[in-house]
């Protein structure tokens, strides 16, 4: 009996044991779990999915017109014309307008080149380099890149709608549909081709700035004289000739009133001579 009551204290020590081992070893594992905050697993709530594809930032490139204006004065109109041209040359730009004159006190000449934008300021400091200072130096810039945006845009919605009609008309079977379809059609059409020669037109102007280039000598005031004088002449004598035609047509105009003006002088004058007798 002794050795029976023994036994059963020592189960009963052994099993309280396990249990002690198996709380501690319960603690120890929850301890090795950490939860993750909630701002952690918020922050993993709104993190993209990796999965989806990433997004594209488009780029969109600045539309600039640039154009300019320079007027200055030299002392020889063929040589700035030689430096004009190697410059224009260099920066792969061309003359699309020359024109030279005279007036009383200058020897001038003007010209309208169109140069690359990618070059324009280069070709600006190639013609200063010669250039003592301008009497007129204007450069203008214009940012035209939401006009380019938007105009491309309501392209693209068009030619969608144009895509659109050309479906249904596919499918239309009556006469009425299919003329009342393609006359949405081409008004569409002629939508998309006025705002396509609005593209390159902007395009055109915005790959190639335009300069304009005036330059002149003075020439002395003798000189001037010298030169002029025949042309003086010449035009006081047509301006006289215009005068007195002007005159005759004036007076063929009014011949009635010449003719009783004439008639009532005689009149008078015999009068006064039969008065006098």
């Amino acid at each position: 009996m002794r050795y029976i009551f023994c036994f059963f204290c020592f189960v009963l020590i052994l099993s309280s044991c396990n249990k002690s081992y198996d709380a501690e070893d319960t603690v120890m594992a929850v301890q090795t779990v950490k939860l993750p905050p909630k701002n952690e697993s918020a922050a993993y709530d709104k993190s993209p999915d990796p999965t989806a594809p990433p997004a594209i930032k488009e780029k969109i490139e600045q539309k600039i017109i640039k154009e300019a204006t320079l007027r200055f004065e030299t002392d020889n109109l063929e040589t700035t014309f030689t430096r004009i041209q190697n410059a224009a040359t260099t920066n792969n730009a061309r003359i699309i307008n020359d024109s030279e004159g005279k007036d009383f006190a200058t020897v001038f000449r003007n010209l309208t080149i169109k140069v690359p934008s990618q070059n324009f300021d280069r070709f600006i400091s190639d013609i200063s380099k010669g250039v003592s200072y301008f009497e007129v130096k204007s450069i203008s810039a214009e940012d035209v890149t939401e006009q380019f945006i938007d105009l491309t845009s309501r392209l693209k919605t068009k030619k969608k709608l144009e895509e659109r009609y050309l479906e249904i008309l596919k499918k239309a079977n009556k006469v009425s549909e299919i003329l009342e379809i393609e006359e949405q059609i081409s008004t569409i059409r002629e939508e998309i081709d006025a705002k396509e020669g609005q593209l390159k037109y902007l395009e055109s102007r915005v790959s190639e700035s335009t300069i304009t280039i005036e330059f002149y000598k003075t020439i002395a005031e003798k000189e001037g004289v010298k030169i002029s004088y025949g042309s003086k002449l010449w035009t006081a004598i047509k301006s006289g000739f215009f005068s007195l035609s002007d005159l005759l047509i004036s007076l063929l105009s009014v011949w009635p009133f010449v003719i009783l003006f004439c008639l009532v002088a005689y009149f008078i004058r015999r009068r006064l001579k039969r008065k006098k007798a």
